[in-house]
């Protein structure tokens, strides 16, 4: 029996269930690797939308990463809700470079609800999406990102 590589989520948490950790936990096992996950922020959240949104500390969030990088033979990193600018710079100095990382810059939720303010905007334009070996936003994230029509 081998060893299922294992894939290291940072995101926030859906009480739903249906996006952020939850979501990528769930494809992590579909694929057959093992998802690990640094927590970033907590939402209060349904089908009807986001009631609130808990930030995590940048501090909070690399110990987490330190956690399962010092543990566990991570071969890939995917961030979602990152939640803040320093959170977002935390994830750029533990994890470009270190492991291929994928890059979804979760700014507004399907419902509606802004889950990035300017300064992490910034900070995906300027820190963490230049050492992003793949990006995948959406269409308002990309205008968002790129301010183009």
């Amino acid at each position: 029996m081998t060893t299922p590589a294992v894939v290291l989520s940072v995101a926030g948490t859906d009480s739903g269930g249906a996006a952020g950790l939850a979501a990528d936990l769930t494809t992590f096992a579909a694929l057959g690797v093992h998802g690990a996950c640094a927590v970033a922020a907590v939402t209060a959240q349904d089908t009807t939308g986001v009631h609130r949104i808990i930030a995590l500390d940048a501090d909070e969030v690399a110990a987490q990463i330190r956690a399962v990088l010092e543990d566990l033979p991570v071969a890939a990193a995917k961030t979602g809700m990152l939640g803040s600018a320093a959170v977002a710079e935390v994830v750029t100095g533990l994890l470009a470079g270190a492991v291929p990382l994928v890059v979804d810059p979760v700014l507004v939720s399907t419902s509606g609800a802004v889950l990035g303010d300017e300064d992490l905007i910034a900070a995906y334009r300027d820190v963490l999406l230049p050492r992003a070996d793949v990006v995948t936003p959406n269409r308002d994230e990309a205008l968002a990102l790129t301010g183009l029509p």
